[in-house]
């Protein structure tokens, strides 16, 4: 699990709005080095490139769910097990529950309070490098 200060972060959501307000809630408030992407493919093929810490990933896109771009991501040398932390809309317990089953740090349900969002990531980084 993560053992450095988490500085970069790929994110991936189809929804422009929201990719605005988690940029600006996480370079600004969070000062993160945050590079977005609009599909899950787009992050796919540029993870090596980015070579980021840890992936913030929508659940439901059009392209690929988040927990497919996850898949894809991990079975690359670059994206190795990458902590992983899911945004979503739905607030389905079940869900919720199956990811981190699966591994995953955290999901958060959308909407995310941008004034906090950047607190909350770095909780989730410190809690998993302790675990």
């Amino acid at each position: 699990m993560p053992q450095d200060t988490l500085k970069t972060i790929l994110h991936v959501d189809d929804d422009v709005d929201i990719r605005v307000i988690i940029q600006m809630a996480l370079e600004t408030v969070g000062s993160f080095e945050v590079h977005q992407f609009a599909t899950g493919q787009e992050a796919v093929d540029a993870v090596e490139t980015v070579q980021p810490q840890m992936l913030l990933l929508d659940m439901m896109m059009p392209d690929m769910s988040g927990e497919d771009v996850w898949r894809k991501i991990s079975e690359q040398p670059a994206g190795g097990n990458l902590p992983t932390i899911f945004l979503t809309a739905k607030a389905e317990d079940s869900l919720s529950q199956e990811l981190l089953r699966k591994g995953a740090l955290a999901v958060i349900t959308k909407p995310v309070d941008p004034m906090t969002l950047a607190t909350r990531i770095e909780e989730i980084w410190a809690k998993a490098a302790t675990a």
